[in-house]
């Protein structure tokens, strides 16, 4: 009896180690501001490394937060790269295809950049040249519906890309989460004279349910702790302090 107590003791304490020895890698978008963007360090920093960390810490166990375009992304997942996406991915019914999803832990509508008084409509698009983050669901909407009205589509590895062109007047508009369209841009020196244009965007058909974090699908025991550890800095206060850190407004939406 001693004996199996011993056993049952040794075995108890390899399993805590284990636990504390876990490290889960998260990738995220190489240049995403606010969300995501790699520092002069080489480190990831901004809204989903933080709420990625969160997780971790959530979880006990260590975390690190490489970057990954986000046009390679769900490719280098498969590929086991890392063992999960936190990269303002939003859940639509092509991506569930590939990859599972966690419950939703921001939603924010898209919105179009333009000049200041810019007034939208379908014959505004004729002849414009709109920018998009490629393999987006921006890109996607905006290839099923104003391409077809006369837009010409210019896709990006990396969204700031576009505002770059977008002030220089290489393209006439910026396709983008509001969220980053705001603090990345329009809220910037280089965003006077610039604004959101037309309505929010957010079709579930093409916008989904929300960002959420991405697994492989045979990665169920996995998804069952993240949403677990999700719901659990939702209640204790750590998703509000990291959320204030970065917007003045409420992200998690409805």
């Amino acid at each position: 009896m001693f004996k199996s107590l011993m056993v049952l003791g040794a075995c108890a304490l390899g399993m805590a180690a284990a636990a504390q020895g876990e490290t889960l890698r998260f990738a995220t978008d190489a240049s995403y501001p606010p969300f995501s963007q790699q520092g002069p360090d080489g480190k990831m920093k901004g809204f989903d490394p933080d709420i990625a960390q969160a997780l971790c810490a959530a979880m006990k166990v260590t975390c690190e937060v490489v970057p990954q375009d986000f046009d390679g992304i769900i490719p280098a997942l498969q590929a086991r790269k890392f063992d999960a996406i936190i990269a303002s991915m939003n859940i639509t019914e092509e991506r569930k295809k590939v990859v599972s999803f966690s419950d939703k832990y921001y939603n924010m509508p898209s919105r179009l950049v333009a000049k200041q008084g810019s007034q939208i409509n379908d014959a505004w698009f004729k002849g414009k040249k709109i920018g998009v983050l490629r393999s987006s669901i921006q890109e996607k909407y905006a290839r099923d519906n104003w391409v077809k009205l006369g837009a010409k589509l210019v896709s990006y590895a990396k969204a700031p890309e576009s505002f770059l062109d977008l002030k220089a007047g290489r393209v006439d508009a910026s396709f983008v989460d509001a969220a980053v369209g705001e603090s990345d841009f329009i809220k910037t020196p280089a965003g006077k004279g610039y604004a959101f244009a037309g309505p929010e965007y957010n079709e579930v058909k093409y916008f989904g349910e929300g960002a959420a974090v991405a697994v492989r699908k045979s990665d169920a025991a996995l998804l069952a702790r993240i949403n677990k550890a999700l719901k659990q800095i939702r209640a204790d206060g750590s998703y509000d302090k990291i959320q204030k850190k970065y917007f003045s407004f409420d992200i998690y939406g409805k």
